[in-house]
């Protein structure tokens, strides 16, 4: 259970909230828990969100190589939360295969064929464990793979970003409310005596 409210105003008129709450829904099939988390300081959730959403659509990345940082930036630092949300996009608001998704959850960059997206996800989780083991030769692989000085600061920004979200998530305990078979494969995780499931319709095409 939350350790926080989650607050889902009846009668939002919030045009920025109304906006956040439409792009999440076009992407993941509803308004996720988290989002009503923030809720409980809605400045920073509109500043915050802004921001993320400068990150994935205004920088050199593609969205599919964006929600494989957030993948595996997430599953790296066990936050089942995020991991199975932006699986969640990965699979239904970007339309990728579901199992070359779960393929990616339990093999990492072995599981990418694209050279550039393995280098990514690579110096992502390198980032994300340590910053300062991050050489020049490093750098000079993105560059390779085509990225500029705006990407650079861009993902090392997503990683920060994602992070941020795998800590409130965890810290909080927002409650799961995606599909279970994401946490499973992703973190082996089976339900226990009492637990509540997620919401295993949510993310499913008809």
């Amino acid at each position: 259970m939350a350790r926080v409210p989650l607050i889902k105003p009846e009668n939002n008129d919030d045009p920025i909230i109304t906006e956040m709450f439409a792009w999440v829904t076009e992407v993941e099939g509803d308004v996720p828990n988290h989002f009503y988390l923030e809720m409980n300081f809605p400045e920073h959730f509109k500043a915050k969100m802004g921001a993320t959403q400068v990150l994935w659509q205004m920088g050199e990345m593609s969205m599919p190589e964006i929600q494989h940082v957030g993948i595996a930036v997430s599953q790296a630092n066990e936050c089942q939360y995020c991991t199975a949300a932006f699986c969640t996009i990965l699979n239904y608001g970007l339309g990728a295969d579901e199992e070359e998704t779960k393929e990616f959850l339990n093999e990492g960059s072995d599981a990418i064929d694209d050279p550039r997206t393995k280098t990514i996800v690579d110096f992502a989780l390198k980032v994300n464990s340590d910053a300062h083991a991050i050489t020049d030769e490093d750098i000079a692989a993105l560059r390779a793979v085509g990225f500029g000085d705006k990407g650079l600061v861009q993902l090392v920004h997503l990683v920060s970003d994602f992070s941020s979200y795998n800590r409130l998530n965890t810290a909080l305990q927002t409650d799961y409310d995606y599909r279970d078979m994401w946490r499973a494969v992703a973190f082996n995780w089976a339900q226990k005596e009492g637990e509540a499931t997620g919401d295993n319709t949510r993310g499913v095409r008809e």
